[in-house]
C-alpha cells in the first residue's frame, strides 16, 4: 500500500450470547438442531403474539460492559429496524438504538510496532437474530431455517480507530477472548456465533476527513477478515487513483477468488425508520444489579497477562500465548498447583509439547489427552531427575497414547536416567577412547566438538545418561 493514504476501519462484532433460549422466547437456542424445529410463534412473528425480555441477556451484556470499562445504562429501549429479508419473518428486527445498553468502552491492543493501542468502543446492544437462508440442495430455489431467527446477539461497535488488517483482527481477537472468558458466548466463528462486519475506508495521509466507507459483510474467520479488508483495501487505492470514486455500500468476501464484490448499497440508519417496540418496556437496571454483575466478573486476559509475568516470572510472550484462552490458562495454573513444578518449565511444555499434541489431533484444550495433574507428575520426573527432557519427550508420547501415568511410563520402559557417576565415566571413557582424532582437535582448541563428545555419550546410553554429569565429566577427563 502506498504510503500516501491511511486506511481507517472500524468494526460491528455479531457475539450470539450463550443462552439456553432466544432472547424474546422459550425456544431453544442449540446449534445443530434440524431446521425449524427451533422456533416458536414469537419467533415467527405471528399476529398477537408478544415478545418476553430474558433477563440472562442482560446480564450478559453488563459483565461485557464492566468488562470493557464501558457504562451500563440504567436505562436502555428497544426499538424495531425496519427491512425486508426472507430470512426475517416480522419484516423487522428488534434491536437498539438510540439507547443502547452499553456505551462508551475501550480496549487495548498491540500494534504492528509492538505499541499498545488503545481502541474505543461505542456501543455494544442487545438484538434478536435473522434466520437462515439454505441455498445447496434446492434446485433453483432456496430454504429458510428459523431456529437462528430470534437468538440473543450482542452487537459490539468500535470507534474508527485502526489503521491496519493487523490491528483489525488483534482487536478482534481480544473481543473473542474476553467474550469466551466471561462465557457469555462460545465464541464458535465456524457456527456463526462470533462475527464481524468491517468497515473501511481510505484518505490522504494527513487528512482529517473520513473517505467513503464499504461495508464487508459477515466475515467469520480472523485469516478472511485480514484477506478481506487487504483486498478491499487495494480496491479503494486503485479505484481512486484511477479517477473514480468510492461507493457506500455493502459487499462481500469470495474467499476462493480473493475479492470482495458488491452487495447492496449501504443503507443509513433513516433507512431503516427504527422506533421505540411499543411491546417491550424500556430495561431499568439498578446499581445493586451491576454491582452484582460485577462481583461474577473473572479475572480478565489482560490481569491474568501482567499477574503471569508478576509472580511467575515468565516471559510476557508466554504469558500472552498462555492466558490467550481461560481453559489453557486455567490447565497451565492446575499444573503448578498439582506439583511444585518451576513456572517456566511448566509454560515451555504447555506451550510446546501438549499445544502441539492438541493442534495435530484437533483437539481443544478441554479434551486434553494429559490432565493438568498427569503433566505435573511428567514435570515432576524432569525435577528429581529421574528422566532427562529428551526422554521425557518420549513419555509424554506414551502418556498420550494411553499408556498410563509418567511413573507407569518410566518404569515400563526402563527409562530412569543414569545419574550413576561411575557408570557415566564408563562410557565417557569409552567414548573418548574411540575417537583419537576428535580429542586431538578439543585440546588443540575446538571447543565446539564438546557437542560431539556429549551426543556420542547419550547415544551409548541411549538417552538416559543426565546430560549436566555427562557435560561435567567430558570436560573433566579432556582437559
Amino acid at each position: 500500500m502506498s504510503s500516501a493514504w491511511e486506511v481507517v476501519i472500524g468494526l460491528e462484532v455479531h457475539t450470539q450470547l450463550a443462552t439456553s433460549s432466544k432472547i424474546f422466547s422459550g425456544a431453544a437456542t442449540a446449534y445443530g438442531a434440524e431446521a425449524n424445529t427451533q422456533a416458536c410463534l414469537v419467533d415467527l412473528g405471528y399476529p398477537g403474539v408478544l415478545p418476553v425480555l430474558n433477563k440472562e441477556v442482560v446480564r450478559m451484556a453488563a459483565m461485557f460492559g464492566l468488562a470493557v470499562n464501558a457504562t451500563v445504562a440504567q436505562r436502555s429501549v428497544f426499538a424495531r429496524k425496519n427491512y425486508f429479508y426472507p430470512d426475517l419473518p416480522k419484516g423487522y428486527q428488534i434491536s437498539q438504538y438510540e439507547l443502547p445498553i452499553v456505551e462508551h468502552g475501550e480496549m487495548n491492543i498491540t500494534d504492528e510496532d509492538g505499541n499498545e493501542k488503545r481502541i474505543g468502543i461505542t456501543r455494544a446492544h442487545l438484538e434478536e437474530d435473522a434466520g437462515k437462508s439454505v441455498h445447496e440442495g434446492f434446485d433453483g430455489s432456496s430454504g429458510i431455517d428459523l431456529n437462528r431467527a430470534g437468538t440473543p446477539l450482542l452487537e459490539i461497535v468500535s470507534e474508527p480507530d485502526m489503521r491496519s488488517a493487523k490491528e483489525a483482527v488483534a482487536y478482534l481477537r481480544k473481543i473473542h477472548t474476553i467474550v469466551r472468558y466471561l462465557g457469555i458466548s462460545d465464541g464458535n466463528m465456524q457456527e456463526g456465533s462470533f462475527r464481524c462486519d468491517a468497515n473501511v475506508s481510505v484518505r490522504p495521509r494527513g487528512q482529517q476527513e473520513l473517505g467513503t466507507r464499504a461495508e464487508l459483510k459477515n466475515l467469520n474467520s480472523f485469516r478472511f477478515i485480514e484477506k478481506a479488508i487487504n483486498f478491499e483495501v487495494e480496491r479503494q487505492i486503485d479505484l481512486i487513483e484511477d479517477g473514480g470514486e468510492v461507493l457506500q455500500e455493502t459487499r462481500l468476501y469470495d474467499s476462493d477468488k480473493d475479492e470482495t464484490r458488491s452487495m447492496r448499497s449501504k443503507e443509513e440508519a433513516n433507512d431503516y425508520r427504527y422506533f421505540p417496540d411499543p411491546d417491550l418496556l424500556p430495561v431499568e437496571i439498578s446499581d445493586e444489579f451491576i454491582n452484582a454483575v460485577r462481583e461474577t466478573l473473572p479475572e480478565l486476559p489482560d490481569a491474568k497477562l501482567e499477574r503471569f509475568v508478576r509472580d511467575f516470572n515468565l516471559k510476557p510472550e508466554d504469558a500472552s500465548i498462555l492466558t490467550s484462552s481461560r481453559a489453557l490458562a486455567d490447565y497451565y495454573e492446575a499444573v503448578l498447583a498439582a506439583a511444585a513444578a518451576k513456572p517456566q518449565l511448566a509454560a515451555n511444555w504447555v506451550i510446546g509439547d501438549l499445544s502441539g499434541a492438541l493442534n495435530r489431533d484437533g483437539l481443544d484444550i478441554s479434551s486434553s489427552k494429559i490432565s493438568a495433574a498427569g503433566l505435573a507428575g511428567l514435570l515432576g520426573r524432569i525435577e528429581d531427575n529421574t528422566i532427562s527432557g529428551k526422554i521425557a519427550k518420549q513419555v509424554f508420547e506414551a502418556m498420550w497414547d494411553g499408556a498410563g501415568s509418567a511413573d507407569d511410563v518410566i518404569e515400563a520402559k526402563g527409562l530412569q536416567q543414569i545419574t550413576d557417576s561411575s557408570a557415566i565415566e564408563a562410557v565417557v571413557d569409552k567414548v573418548i577412547d574411540a575417537n583419537p582424532g576428535q580429542v586431538a582437535d578439543y585440546k588443540a582448541g575446538k571447543d565446539k566438538l564438546i557437542g560431539f563428545f556429549v551426543g556420542q555419550v547419550m547415544k551409548e546410553t541411549q538417552g538416559q545418561a543426565n546430560p549436566g554429569q555427562v557435560n561435567k565429566i567430558l570436560k573433566d577427563k579432556l582437559g
